[in-house]
This record gives C-alpha cells, sequence and structure tokens, in this order.
C-alpha cells in the first residue's frame, strides 16, 4: 500500500530532480546530489527509482490505465476499449501535474538514451494493457495492435508537447488536452473512414 509519505517522498525526489536536471543538465546530475539536495540517503532514492532515468520515464499511471481500459464495455473494438480507457484515465490525473509533465517531457526529448528508456517504460504500459484486454478475451495480437497504436498516438503528441517549434502547439495546452487531442487522430473519422 502506497502511504501519503511515500507519495511525498517520491514528489520531492521528482522536484528536485527536475530542478538539477535543468541547471545542471541531466548527464552532469548525479544520484548522489539528487539524494542530497532532497534530504535523503542514496537508499531511499533506490527504494523510489531503481535509476536515475526512471525519475524521468517510469509512468506512474499504468496501473490507473490499465483498469480504465479494463473497465470499457467488452464489446467495443480493442482500439476503442483502449482509447476509451486512456480517456477515462485522463481524469483521474491532475490538472496540477501539467507543469511537472511537461518538465519531464522536456528533458526525455532532448536526449536520446532517454528516448530509449521511454520504449522500455511505453512496453511495459503497452503489456499492461494488453494482458487486461486478453484477460477479457480479446485476441492478443488484435489487443497488441490496438495499444500500440493508441500509445504511439499518446508518445508522438508528447514529445511534440515538449518542443512547441516541431509543430503548431499552444503553449498553454494541458496534458488532457493534448493526450485528447491524439486519441481524436484514432477515430473512424478522423483516418478517412465512414462513420
Amino acid at each position: 500500500m502506497v502511504t501519503s509519505k511515500t507519495l511525498r517522498t517520491r514528489a520531492r525526489i521528482l522536484d528536485v530532480a527536475l530542478d538539477l536536471f535543468e541547471r545542471h543538465g541531466y548527464d552532469a546530475t548525479t544520484v548522489s546530489q539528487i539524494a542530497e539536495a532532497a534530504g535523503i540517503t542514496q537508499m531511499t532514492f533506490f527504494r523510489h527509482f531503481p535509476t536515475k532515468d526512471a525519475v524521468l520515464v517510469t509512468d506512474p499511471y499504468d496501473p490507473l490505465i490499465a483498469e480504465a481500459v479494463g473497465a470499457q464495455p467488452v464489446d467495443l473494438p480493442p482500439i476503442q476499449r483502449v482509447r476509451g480507457g486512456f480517456l477515462s484515465a485522463l481524469a483521474g490525473i491532475a490538472s496540477v501535474e501539467d507543469a511537472t509533465a511537461r518538465r519531464r517531457v522536456a528533458i526525455v526529448a532532448r536526449h536520446p538514451s532517454l528516448r530509449a528508456a521511454v520504449a522500455v517504460s511505453t512496453q511495459d504500459t503497452q503489456e499492461a494493457i494488453v494482458d487486461r484486454l486478453t484477460t477479457d478475451g480479446t485476441p492478443r495480437l488484435d489487443a497488441i495492435i490496438a495499444t500500440a497504436a493508441v500509445l504511439g498516438a499518446v508518445t508522438a503528441a508528447l514529445m511534440s508537447w515538449a518542443d512547441p517549434d516541431s509543430v503548431a502547439l499552444d503553449d498553454s495546452i494541458t496534458l488532457a488536452e493534448l493526450v485528447r487531442h491524439a486519441l481524436d487522430q484514432l477515430t473512424s473519422t478522423a483516418i478517412g473512414e465512414r462513420p
């Protein structure tokens, strides 16, 4: 069970790490520096994050998303279940997390090694969702394709969010709006099918 003290410590580590990464650079910042600035031991750091890159790429929403996908009507096509699950999970993400999410994504977008770590983290998210879909009877291949399509759209939008010069994004767009926009691209009308 996750306690409020655990959540506060994790949030403090994340805030301190982001500050240090932004001031000194991701590569130049050590776990020791993060722990010292957060007022914790390195052992405490590693209880919350297994690696330095996990501070930026760990997705705390995987269980929430998988549960939300599972709550979608089982008679819907897999892509609609995954899309609907993401939209439902968005309601559980506080808007105050937008600034932190944008900071995390901006750092990740500038580092190829972190982008690779995102791919690994995305694979973990995909497996959680695929497992949930297959538990409900969706053929594994269909579950993989639907989940990959949704995650691909969301990941592409997030990387663009970090680099507004690469696309026409308003700086005030929220995480929820961005994800909704990405998921809207996966509707039948967006891809040119007849409704």
